[in-house]
């Protein structure tokens, strides 16, 4: 492992969607689903679910750059979300469910930036790409029982990634099942 870590904060509506895929990526040392791009300190659940604290639902990722690339994490995010809702994620809504990058420097924001040009190049989508490139700011980890919850409550968690549609979405516009990540 190399000395050096780097972190990375994406918000991709529903946070227990988003740990599974990163926490299978090789190169990944840690996950934690959290609360940022706020104004309220020390949110909980029940605060950022109101709306009304400004902060998304978010999945900060610590990961050794000499064995998974910023890039490679981008391409993972772009394939978890639907990029063309604005303040939603599947049958989630709210500013809370936004889709965002939160970049920690400039060569974050400069990938950020070229990654969401060529998707939108790519025509895979017929509407435009919305989710926002902003710099990272403060993370707040959400509660204990929020962390790994894929993983702890499986069932539950499959049903939800179902019944909102993202697995079906995710499945249709990329052409391969994720399992249940």
């Amino acid at each position: 492992m190399s000395q050096k870590t780097e972190l990375a904060t994406f918000a991709g509506g529903c946070f227990w969607c988003m740990q599974g895929p990163f926490d299978a990526t090789e190169g990944v040392i840690s996950t934690r689903v959290g609360y940022t791009g706020g104004t309220k300190e020390n949110p909980t659940y029940e605060d950022v679910s109101s709306g009304r604290t400004g902060h998304a639902e978010a999945i900060e990722i610590e990961f050794d750059p000499e064995r998974v690339s910023y890039e490679e994490l981008l391409e993972i995010f772009w394939r978890n979300i639907d990029p063309t809702t604005k303040n939603q994620q599947f049958s989630d809504k709210g500013t809370q469910y936004r889709t965002a990058i939160f970049y920690h420097n400039e060569k974050q924001k400069e990938l950020a930036e070229k990654s969401k040009m060529e998707l939108e190049k790519s025509g895979m989508f017929d509407k435009p790409i919305v989710t926002e490139i902003v710099p990272a700011s403060r993370f707040y980890s959400a509660e204990e029982y929020h962390q790994e919850f894929y993983q702890k409550n499986p069932q539950h968690y499959q049903a939800y990634k179902t019944g909102s549609g993202r697995s079906a979405f995710i499945e249709r516009m990329w052409k391969q099942k994720f399992g249940r990540k």
